[in-house]
């Protein structure tokens, strides 16, 4: 399996599009293979950051040296070799937590009788 070459890239304006990010990166020699920001699930509005797939370590490094601290659309840019991504637990339910079992609290019928 190939390994990818992803930078991370935070600090980006709200307003930054992916062909913006795009642009930005070739003309300034770096070429990319795949541009993507990150948005919220729920509103769908980018979060400020995304990531940059590029084609080898040394073009990673490349534009680590070049573009992090580089001004996009007002903002000074934040530019570094991506982290992996971090594996999940299987279960991400109320499970985990304790949950809310049992009949604790709340409105009570039996109460509402006596008064």
């Amino acid at each position: 399996m190939e390994q990818k070459h992803k930078l991370y890239v935070g600090n980006l304006n709200y307003e930054t599009t992916e062909d913006e990010l795009k642009n930005f990166f070739s003309e300034r020699g770096i070429e990319t293979t795949n541009v993507v920001l990150i948005t919220d699930k729920y509103t769908g509005r980018p979060k400020g950051f995304g990531f940059v797939e590029v084609q080898s370590e040394s073009i990673l490094q490349q534009a680590v040296e070049a573009l992090n601290g580089q001004e996009l659309n007002g903002r000074k840019l934040t530019v570094n070799k991506a982290n992996p991504p971090r594996e999940r637990k299987g279960h991400s339910g109320f499970r985990d937590r304790g949950g809310f079992g049992g009949r604790k609290g709340g409105f009570n019928r039996d109460r509402r009788s006596r008064y």
